[in-house]
C-alpha cells in the first residue's frame, strides 16, 4: 500500500505584496502537482494586477515589479475563482494540498475571494474537505527541539531538497512538496499509518500548542506581538463598530 507521502500531492504557493493577510494583495501564484516522487509534476501559474500599488520592499523579494504586474498581469476576481476551483478540484479527488505555513497563505486567498468574489474559501469546500499538509507544522512537532529557523530555505537544507529560485510561487510550492515527502520519509514509524484527514486534525493541535509557546515567548520578550492559533484558516475579523 503506497503511503500518502508516496503518492499523489497538490502544492499551493503565493508571492503578495507584504505579510499582512488582511490587507494585502496577491501578485502570482501556483499549484504544483505530483503524482508520485520523482515524477514531471503539472504546473499552473497565475500572474496578478492587485489593482493596489507593489512596495519596494515586496518587489525585492519576488522581483515583481508593480509596472509589470500592470502590464502582464490579470484581474484578480477570475483568478481568484480559478485558483479556488483547482483547488476544490484537488480536494474531490483526495490529493492532499501542501502549504508552507498555511495560515498566510490560505487567508490571503481567503480574503481576496471575499474582496473580489463576495465568497469565502470555506464554501468551495462544502462538498470535499480540504487536508492540508505544512511543512512547518509537521517539522517543528517532530523535530521540535532542533534549534535554528524554519523557514522554507531552512527547512530544503536541513531535508536536503533543492530550490531553485526561492520566492516564485511555482519554485516555492515545489519545494514544499519535496520537504513534505522528506519529512514522511524521516518520519515514517510515525506518520506512515496516519491518513491525510488525521493529519489535517492533528496539525490543528500542533499549530496551536506551537502558537501559544510563541506567544509566551514573545511575552517575556516584551512585545506585544500576537500569535493566532488558527490553522490552516484564520477565522474573518469582525466588522469594525
Amino acid at each position: 500500500m503506497t503511503t500518502w507521502y508516496e503518492g499523489p500531492l497538490a502544492a499551493f504557493d503565493t508571492e503578495t505584496t507584504g505579510v499582512d493577510v488582511e490587507t494585502d494583495r496577491i501578485v502570482s501564484a501556483a499549484v504544483v502537482v505530483q503524482d508520485a516522487p520523482g515524477t514531471r509534476p503539472r504546473i499552473t501559474r497565475w500572474l496578478v494586477n492587485p489593482g493596489v500599488s507593489v512596495p519596494e520592499a515586496a518587489t525585492a523579494v519576488h522581483g515583481l515589479t508593480e509596472e509589470h504586474l500592470q502590464h502582464n498581469g490579470r484581474w484578480p476576481a477570475p483568478v481568484m475563482f480559478e485558483i479556488a476551483e483547482q483547488l476544490a478540484e484537488h480536494a474531490a479527488m483526495g490529493r492532499p494540498l501542501v502549504v508552507m505555513n498555511a495560515p498566510f497563505d490560505l487567508t490571503l486567498l481567503d480574503r481576496e475571494l471575499r474582496r473580489h468574489r463576495a465568497s469565502s474559501l470555506d464554501r468551495w469546500f462544502e462538498a470535499s474537505t480540504l487536508h492540508v499538509l505544512d511543512p512547518r507544522v509537521l517539522d517543528k512537532h517532530l523535530d521540535r527541539y532542533r534549534k535554528g529557523r524554519r523557514t522554507l530555505t531552512d527547512l530544503c537544507a536541513h531535508y536536503g531538497v533543492t530550490l531553485e529560485g526561492a520566492h516564485d510561487a511555482a519554485a516555492d510550492a515545489l519545494a514544499a512538496l519535496d520537504v513534505v515527502r522528506a519529512v514522511g520519509r524521516r518520519f515514517a514509524t510515525r506518520l506512515e499509518r496516519l491518513t491525510p484527514a488525521e493529519l489535517h486534525t492533528l496539525q490543528a493541535t500542533w499549530h496551536a500548542a506551537q502558537a501559544r509557546g510563541l506567544q509566551a515567548w514573545f511575552a517575556r520578550s516584551g512585545s506585544e506581538e500576537t500569535v493566532s492559533t488558527d490553522w490552516p484558516l484564520r477565522p474573518e475579523l469582525p466588522a469594525a463598530a
